[in-house]
């Protein structure tokens, strides 16, 4: 009986949101708000080519990290493979890596790899700023200004698409210039979306989006930038947001590492994705502030 008791009420957790006498109940019981951006702008601090530079460099970096979880894809891309286990031996300094001896690779974790890729960590801590909550820290190396420091993970919605329901009391939705809004908020309904349009995308062992920046322990360590708080008087923004649209020939290997996914499963489009931009050097233990006021497209 307390099983099924259990069972009723996971159900009732999954069901509640398409439940109409319970939405009109809690309709004023919470507060809906949205990351508000101008529709005003200034030129890319950096070029698009830049910001893909910098993501196929990391993503590239944490796929040759783990080449043993990657089995499956390498062994449906015989030419790719060919290519990541070069660069391994690269790597390595070793004259020749292959399938037989990449098994004992000294694997990293994420944030090691980023440092050693891009000479720098970011994480989330407790923000400097009174009652701020969550910030987003350097926590190790330094970051010249011009530097991909984060990217803002979420659901893409389209103008068009429904969002009211996610957004009711949800301080993580971002909205781009031309009213694409992007869902950063990790949790409840948002949370739910999220995983269900990056596993209906899935195909076979191929990933179109990262899931775990829904967890403590992210793939892709750049994925905290819905934490980054906004500036104050007290403290100035050191970075702001940058949009940018993945090209159709980005690696589908490396898409795994994508911290955002489209809500229509339908729509042929560029996936849109908002990195952060350093505005200026960076050192060791500085938290990250934005401007929602800054951002640039």
């Amino acid at each position: 009986q307390a099983a099924m008791l259990r069972e009723l009420r996971r159900r009732w957790r999954t069901y509640k949101y398409r439940f109409v006498p319970w939405l009109a109940l809690n309709l004023r019981r919470q507060r809906r708000t949205v990351r508000y951006v101008p529709e005003s702008s200034q030129d890319k601090i950096i070029a698009d080519e830049d910001v893909f530079e910098t993501l196929l460099k990391t993503f590239k970096a944490l796929f040759i990290n783990d080449l043993n979880r990657q089995a499956d894809i390498l062994a449906l891309l015989p030419e790719v493979r060919c290519q990541y286990l070069e660069l391994l031996s690269v790597e390595q300094k070793q004259p020749e890596v292959n399938s037989c001896n990449h098994q004992g690779q000294h694997v990293f974790s994420p944030e090691e790899v980023l440092f050693n890729t891009l000479g720098f960590t970011v994480s989330r801590d407790r923000s400097s700023l009174v009652s701020a909550g969550t910030g987003v820290f350097v926590t190790r190396g330094f970051v010249p200004r011009g530097t991909v420091v984060s990217m803002y993970p979420g659901t893409v919605y389209r103008k068009h698409e429904p969002i009211f329901f996610q957004s009711l009391g949800n301080p993580f939705i971002f909205r781009c210039i031309d009213g694409v809004l992007i869902d950063g908020n990790d949790k409840g309904l948002s949370r739910s979306v999220y995983r269900s349009c990056s596993r209906r995308d899935q195909l076979g062992p191929f990933q179109m989006s990262d899931e775990s920046w829904l967890t403590a322990t992210l793939q892709n360590p750049l994925a905290v930038g819905q934490y980054v708080n906004n500036c104050s008087h007290e403290k100035a923004a050191n970075v702001c947001y940058q949009e940018f649209d993945v090209p159709g020939h980005f690696p589908v290997e490396l898409k795994q590492y994508l911290p955002n996914i489209v809500y229509s499963h339908d729509i042929e489009s560029r996936l849109r994705c908002v990195v952060l931009v350093t505005l200026r050097d960076i050192k060791q233990g500085e938290e990250l502030f934005s401007n929602y006021y800054t951002v640039v497209s």
